[in-house]
C-alpha cells in the first residue's frame, strides 16, 4: 500500500497569499544583514520555479542571489506546467550546456515541483551536478508521485481542467549521490512539511524555517542559507549553522 499523503490544514491555504506578504516585509528589514552572506564562487546555479510558475516567480531570488556573486540562471522554459516530455529534454539539456561551457558542476535549486525536477537531474547526472537544494518539495521518493511526479501537488491545489493528466515521464532510478538540502516550514499550506524532509543519511540535511509556501523565494532565512549552500568550496559541505541573528527564522537550529 502506497503512503497516505497528509494534507496541509484549509487556514494555512487560505492564509498562504498574506503570509508570504509577511515574508516579503521580513526581507526588506533584514536586507543589510543579507549583504554579509556568504559570496559566490563563479560556478554555475540553475533556479526551477514551482507548478504553474515561471522565471518570474524567481525573479528577486535570483537577483538577490546574483547580488551576492553567485552565478545564476533561470529555467528559460515558460511556466511550469509538470515533467512533460519537452520539460525532461530541456532540463537535461541546460544541466548539460551550464556543466560544459563552465567546466565546473552545476549547483540546482528547486522550489516545490522544481525540488523534485532538482533531484531527478542530480540521479540522472551526478556527475554534472555539484548539490542540490530544495524549497517545500516532497522529497520522499514514494508510490504516489514515482507515477504522477506532481500529483501531490495536484490534491492540494486546485488546477486548471486537464492538469493532472498531463505527462510527466520522469522517476531515475537509484538514491541521490550528491549533498541535499531540504528546506520546509510546518506552515506550509500547500505541501505537507512531513513529506519534506529526508531520512538521516551523509551529506544530507532538512533545515525549517517560519514561513509560508509561496513566500520561500523570497523568505530571508532562506535566501541566507542558499547563499551559504551556494558559496561552499566543493568538496567541503557541511551542515548548515544559522546565524544568530537569523536564529528566530530557523526553528530547529538553536
Amino acid at each position: 500500500m502506497p503512503p497516505t499523503l497528509p494534507l496541509p490544514s484549509r487556514a494555512r491555504l487560505a492564509t498562504e497569499a498574506p503570509r508570504a506578504g509577511l515574508d516579503l516585509a521580513a526581507l526588506l528589514a533584514t536586507w543589510p544583514l543579507l549583504t554579509t552572506a556568504r559570496r559566490g564562487d563563479g560556478h554555475p546555479v540553475l533556479i526551477l520555479p514551482g507548478l504553474l510558475t515561471g522565471d518570474p516567480a524567481t525573479l528577486l531570488l535570483r537577483n538577490v542571489l546574483r547580488a551576492l556573486g553567485h552565478n545564476v540562471s533561470g529555467w528559460s522554459l515558460g511556466t511550469n506546467r509538470g515533467s512533460t516530455v519537452r520539460v525532461v529534454r530541456e532540463l537535461r539539456s541546460r544541466l548539460h550546456e551550464l556543466h560544459r561551457n563552465s567546466g565546473r558542476r552545476v549547483s540546482v535549486v528547486g522550489w516545490s515541483l522544481g525540488g523534485l525536477y532538482a533531484q531527478e537531474l542530480a540521479r540522472a547526472a551526478p556527475g554534472k551536478v555539484r548539490g542540490i537544494v530544495t524549497l517545500g518539495s516532497p522529497v520522499v521518493r514514494g508510490a504516489p508521485w514515482l507515477r504522477t511526479a506532481s500529483r501531490i501537488v495536484d490534491r492540494t491545489i486546485h488546477l486548471p481542467s486537464g492538469a493532472a493528466t498531463l505527462p510527466r515521464p520522469w522517476a531515475e532510478r537509484g538514491s541521490l549521490r550528491v549533498p541535499a538540502t531540504s528546506v520546509y516550514t510546518r506552515a506550509d499550506g500547500i505541501v505537507h512539511w512531513s513529506w519534506c524532509t529526508y531520512e538521516p543519511r551523509p551529506r544530507r540535511e532538512n533545515v525549517e524555517v517560519r514561513g509560508s509556501h509561496l513566500g520561500l523565494a523570497h523568505n530571508p532565512a532562506v535566501l541566507w542559507l542558499l547563499a551559504d549552500r551556494l558559496g561552499m568550496p566543493e568538496g567541503a559541505w557541511k551542515p548548515f549553522r544559522s546565524p544568530l541573528a537569523l536564529r528566530p527564522f530557523f526553528p530547529g537550529d538553536r
